[in-house]
């Protein structure tokens, strides 16, 4: 899956095995603003306990409890973009989850993978994700208007976009808007990574879709490129580990979407490791626990 759209954002660190990060797409050259340095608002400054605690419960897939945690935030914080686009990021997840996307049977599986998710999505969960990303794509729109570096907004935007983008690939199976929203989300990302160069959030939705787009057969390469749309799953790979490594509330699912793609790379070693970590940090998740497991027998066959 993927979450945004990449290319050339940003020179990822060298060409390290894994370590994580979701949304990006492909290399369309998108230039980076730049701002005086005195003038960057960053992330580190807005990072809010509560929604620590609520992506916490999301990566331990318990839902209720992170909306309600996402809610308390926005109680606090009220017109900050983020807690919607958490709120929205929990409906997508869970959809995600219930269809089995972060699990080897998905990854692996190339008509899947690349294809999108067979069956029926569930309507109530879709649609409250499809309510609370625009909600929250609008008001990040407010804030930027008056204040075009705001961190939170830049932030919100960046994952609005990306989660459309995704919807729009896994679920909607409608390619050509997945591509719209993933293009949008690299200028999203190129302006935080601009305010916010510590801003690795962002490297996981840029990573993800270039690794998704390098992934696809080379004729639908081939038509991509004509559109000025490029992937690279090596560039992908390294910009996920960028922010499994750096990364704040998308770390985790950083580190998920390394490990998937490690295990369709042939390094059931990495896989292992990443899911071992994942498994003592949210023991409640039964899919990391069973992910590492199959890691496990991938690794002693090899």
């Amino acid at each position: 899956m993927h979450v945004l759209s990449a290319g050339r954002l940003r020179q990822c660190a060298s060409t390290a095995p894994l370590a994580l990060a979701i949304l990006a797409l492909a290399g369309v050259g998108t230039a980076m603003p730049v701002f005086p340095q005195d003038q960057r608002v960053t992330m580190r400054s807005a990072y809010s306990t509560q929604l620590d605690a609520g992506f916490h419960e999301l990566y331990e897939l318990r839902f209720d409890a992170a909306r309600a945690d996402f809610s308390a935030f926005e109680g606090a914080h009220p017109g900050d973009p983020v807690g919607k686009a958490a709120q929205a990021a929990s409906y997508l997840y869970e959809e995600f989850h219930r269809k089995g996307v972060f699990t080897s049977a998905y990854f692996l599986d190339d008509k899947k993978f690349l294809g999108g998710i067979p069956g029926a999505p569930d309507k109530p969960l879709c649609d409250k994700f499809l309510e609370l990303d625009t909600q929250a794509k609008a008001g990040a729109q407010r804030i930027l208007e008056s204040n075009p570096r705001d961190a939170s907004g830049l932030l919100a935007l960046t994952l609005a976009d990306g989660m459309m983008a995704d919807y729009d690939e896994v679920i909607a199976k409608r390619q050509f808007a997945s591509l719209h929203s993933m293009r949008q989300a690299e200028a999203d990302a190129a302006r935080l990574l601009a305010v916010d160069p510590g801003a690795a959030d962002a490297d996981v939705a840029i990573g993800a879709a270039n690794y998704v787009l390098g992934s696809l057969p080379a004729y639908k390469r081939a038509f991509l490129w004509l559109g000025g749309i490029y992937g690279d799953r090596v560039r992908g790979m390294n910009q996920l580990h960028e922010a499994a490594l750096h990364g704040h509330y998308l770390k985790p699912l950083a580190e998920v979407l390394l490990a998937l793609a490690s295990l369709r790379e042939h390094h059931p070693d990495e896989a292992r490791n990443l899911f071992l970590q994942l498994s003592h940090d949210f023991p409640q998740n039964p899919v990391f626990s069973s992910e590492l497991a199959t890691a496990e027998k991938m690794a002693a066959r090899n």
